[in-house]
This record gives C-alpha cells, sequence and structure tokens, in this order.
C-alpha cells in the first residue's frame, strides 16, 4: 500500500489505488472518490481497470454513486466504468461521447453539482485528445488525469495526443495555480502534489527543454526542420535513441510516442 492510497485529501477527496502498476500507471491507477461532507453520494473518477478484482472492491466499499466521470478513454482508468455505472444505477460523463452512459458528453467550464459536491470542468487534450481536468474548488484542488503526473512527466500519446494543445493546456491550468484558485494536483497517477504553481512551471520548462533536445539531435542527424519532418517513420527512434540515451530503454517506446508529437509540432511550427 501506498502512502496515498486510502488516504483522504482536502476534505472532499479520497483515493482508491487500482492494482495495475506498470512502466505507463506507475504504482497503479488512482480511483478517485469525491463526496461533499455529510452528503450520501459520491462522484467516482476514474473507476479503473478490471484487473485483480478493483471494480469489486468499489461495489463494495462505495455507498451510493451519484455519478462516473472519466478524465480520458485509456482503458486503465475507463474499462470498468459502464458496469460499475450499471451496479450502482448512475450515468457516465465523458468528454467522449462514446463513453457515456445516459448522460451527455461534458462541455467545457460546465458545473457539475452532485448532492452538494461543486466540480468544475476543463478540458485540457494534449495527453489525449479527450483528456480533461475537474476543479474542486471548495478544496482548491484540480484533478489533473494523466496530464500531470504524480511523479515524472506525462506522454504526449501521439498522434491522438498532441503538443501545440498540451502546452495550451498546461497554460491554462497554470493559470489557476496563478491565481490562487488550485493550490494542490490530484493527478490518475502517482502521489498528490501540493505545490501546484511549481509542478506547472516544471511541466512546462522540462517539456520545452525536450523539445529543444530534439532540435539539437535532429541537427546532429543532418535532418532539417520542414513540412515533411513528421513523414518519416524511422526518425522518431533514431532522435530517441540521442536524447533518451541515459533512459532505461523499456522506457523508448512511450518516448518515441513523445518524440513523434514533437516532431508533429515542430513540422508544423
Amino acid at each position: 500500500m501506498t502512502s496515498w492510497e486510502g488516504g483522504s485529501f482536502g476534505t472532499r477527496g479520497r483515493c482508491l489505488l487500482a492494482p495495475n502498476p506498470g512502466i505507463m500507471t506507475l504504482d497503479g491507477t488512482n480511483t478517485w472518490v469525491l463526496q461533499e461532507p455529510g452528503a450520501s453520494a459520491s462522484v467516482v473518477v476514474d473507476p479503473g481497470p478490471i484487473e485483480d478484482g478493483h471494480l469489486e472492491r468499489l461495489t463494495a466499499e462505495l455507498g451510493d454513486v451519484g455519478l462516473v466521470l472519466l478524465t480520458h478513454h485509456h482503458f486503465d482508468h475507463a474499462e470498468v466504468a459502464a458496469e460499475f455505472a450499471r451496479r450502482k444505477g448512475c450515468a457516465v460523463r465523458a468528454l467522449e461521447p462514446a463513453l457515456c452512459v445516459d448522460a451527455p458528453p461534458l462541455v467545457d467550464g460546465e458545473d457539475l453539482s452532485v448532492d452538494g459536491l461543486a466540480l468544475r470542468v476543463l478540458t485540457t487534450p494534449g495527453h489525449t485528445a479527450d483528456s480533461i481536468s475537474l476543479v474542486v474548488p471548495a478544496d482548491g484542488a484540480l484533478l489533473t488525469g494523466d496530464m500531470v503526473l504524480g511523479r515524472g512527466t506525462t506522454v504526449v500519446a501521439h498522434p491522438d495526443g498532441q503538443l501545440g494543445p498540451y502546452f495550451d493546456s498546461i497554460t491554462r491550468m497554470r493559470s489557476l495555480a496563478v491565481s490562487g484558485e488550485v493550490r494542490t494536483l490530484w493527478p490518475a497517477h502517482g502521489p498528490v502534489l501540493d505545490d501546484a504553481l511549481g509542478v506547472l512551471d516544471h511541466y512546462l520548462a522540462h517539456r520545452r527543454d525536450r523539445l529543444a533536445q530534439v532540435e539539437r539531435a535532429l541537427a546532429e542527424l543532418g535532418v532539417a526542420i520542414s513540412p515533411e519532418l513528421s513523414e518519416d517513420d524511422s526518425l522518431p527512434r533514431q532522435v530517441v535513441e540521442v536524447v533518451y540515451a541515459d533512459v532505461d530503454s523499456s522506457l523508448w517506446p512511450a518516448a518515441e510516442l513523445s518524440v513523434r508529437a514533437q516532431l508533429a509540432y515542430l513540422s508544423q511550427r
């Protein structure tokens, strides 16, 4: 059990960790259970994968569930959503219409209210096109899905993920931290992050540094930046071997997704 599994955060958040640790999922997927103090119904965010009884655990441990929300479509977040909602007699909402059950898709800026719990939807594409984050105003928290992780940095999962929208989304999230509306980040993988502004500044700086490294790698490889840059299917791996030479090669496939997004961004820029 990790230090945050089963823990309570703010006065409205509780984390139940799915048993699906891995290279891409860190310790596993954080299923967030949000509930207004004194209320009977909760909101469950990212009920997660089917592995090792997580669905049964959620069904048994949680009472009245008013709504299931999905931060994006990846199976480690969304796989059991429809079945869990059926068991609890509630709807599923996401940005992607195909994931919704008995309810319309989420809308940017939409205010949600479930048994006194107030949430606000923030569309934050980048990791995927359908990524959202959720503001919990009363706790000064932002549920970030996979846009921000509790450790390390996220993958921009090309071609669904795009670097331009990613920069825009992190900048938008940062503006909430600058204004003081958001103080803590509740990610879908890894521990809670208390310094929202510092983390988001790091994310922007890290991605810009990586982009500069990719540009230098292209120069070393003798490749000019052009609109055709992203069409060379062998180039991403060559760039990974230069830029991520100090990273365990088991992570190179994930790194290649981000490099493909970076090459697409450079070719369009």
